[in-house]
């Protein structure tokens, strides 16, 4: 059974646990059985001394955004975009709130809003671009706090949580992903994004009770 570190060099990562990415907002971008991470992601946030959490915030009017001409996973040319989505995440809509049961975003030690910028959608939580060259400072934030591993679970499994997992692996950070804290969008896409992290360096966990203790 893996063991859990020091619980104040600990952090439990919320990316992206947004109505948007469940079948609360079938409209938008639902992933399969989406809204039933929050009692995990809140046992994996007990397990640990900082909070992280991030959202989708995207304008209706995003370049990206899929149409009847242009479907989606289509192609966009950009620097900072790769394909078509569906408009989701708009702020000021239900899909844009965190799940219910979730702190609010000031209850968290460390928030970050991505996607903003209309021709820009970032998937990783760590980086406002797609080269990794602007920070949105929940690596400097970890490393501030004396962090060295982080728990990670959110939406989905197979793009934003593999992205971020990827970003925090390639800054030196131990990432354990919780599996029951995370859906993908489909199985296929999942397993290759799970296989992708563990060779990356990934540690994974079915849920919280597998640790073997936890140190204070």
């Amino acid at each position: 059974m893996p063991k859990l570190g020091s619980k104040e060099r600990t952090a439990a990562f919320d990316v992206d646990a947004q109505k948007c990415f469940t079948p609360l907002c079938p409209q938008e971008l639902p992933v399969p059985e989406g809204h039933l991470i929050v009692e995990e992601l809140n046992r994996q946030a007990a397990c640990a001394g900082h909070r992280i959490g991030s959202k989708d915030a995207h304008p209706p009017s995003a370049v990206w955004i899929a149409d009847a001409e242009r479907p989606v996973l289509s192609p966009v040319a950009g620097d900072n975009v790769d394909v078509r989505w569906p408009v989701h995440a708009v702020p000021g809509t239900r899909g844009f709130e965190l799940l219910d049961g979730l702190p609010e975003t000031t209850g968290y030690d460390f928030f970050v809003w991505k996607g903003i910028e209309p021709d820009m959608h970032p998937y990783g939580a760590c980086y406002h671009d797609l080269a990794e060259q602007r920070s949105t400072g929940v690596i400097e934030y970890l490393r501030q706090q004396g962090v060295d591993t982080v728990l990670v679970g959110g939406l989905a499994l197979d793009y934003c949580v593999r992205t971020t997992v990827q970003q925090l692996l390639r800054a030196d950070f131990r990432v354990i992903v919780n599996r029951t804290a995370c859906r993908g969008l489909a199985p296929h896409s999942s397993e290759s994004a799970c296989r992708e992290m563990i060779a990356a360096g990934a540690e994974f966990i079915d849920s919280v009770s597998d640790f073997d203790g936890i140190d204070d």
